[in-house]
């Protein structure tokens, strides 16, 4: 009979490394597979992987069901270390073709890959079509997660410049690809 997640959460709070073990076990694909979707390096995924466990150790006293499930409480877990792993990489190039090249080589489903990779294609013509501080404040932003002001301090211009960066490159981004849908 499987456990319970709220029963695991609650060995883990009173230490219990066996309920642990099997939270790990349960989840481990899907909060490396959110990692990965996010840093985009399988070295990386792995390291925010067990990060956002030993988080989930740390302080799963604190989880509460009324909140959400267990499996929202860790992928929320793993999306904040995981964020924090890419605010943290400051060599990341802010190459707007560089940064869609490892977005656009994440698999999909079997059953949606061709979807993705035909909308992953529109997405990256409509940025190719921006100017390139554009294109790089809209994909910092949006995929990667970076505040204006995180982007402002990468680009090493004012606040306002990146906030406009992005907003204008959002405006046309999706002038772009409501065009494309016609």
């Amino acid at each position: 009979m499987a456990v319970n997640d709220e029963v695991l959460v609650a060995g883990m709070a009173a230490g219990d490394t066996q309920a642990a073990a099997t939270l790990v076990r349960r989840y481990q694909a899907r909060v490396y597979g959110l990692a990965l979707t996010i840093v985009g390096v399988p070295a990386t995924a792995e390291d925010v992987a067990q990060e956002a466990f030993l988080r989930a150790w740390r302080f799963a006293g604190g989880y509460d069901p009324r909140r959400g499930a267990v499996l929202t409480w860790l992928l929320t877990i793993a999306r904040n270390a995981a964020l924090t792993a890419v605010r943290l990489d400051r060599d990341r190039p802010l190459q707007p073709e560089a940064m869609m090249a490892v977005l656009l080589d994440r698999q999909a489903p079997d059953n949606q890959h061709a979807d993705h990779v035909a909308e992953a294609e529109r997405i990256r013509v409509a940025l190719h079509e921006l100017p390139p501080e554009q294109a790089a404040a809209v994909v910092l932003a949006a995929y990667y997660g970076l505040s204006a002001r995180e982007i402002a301090e990468r680009a090493g211009v004012p606040l306002g410049t990146a906030k406009t960066r992005i907003r204008l490159g959002l405006a046309r981004l999706r002038e772009s690809l409501e065009v494309s849908d016609d």
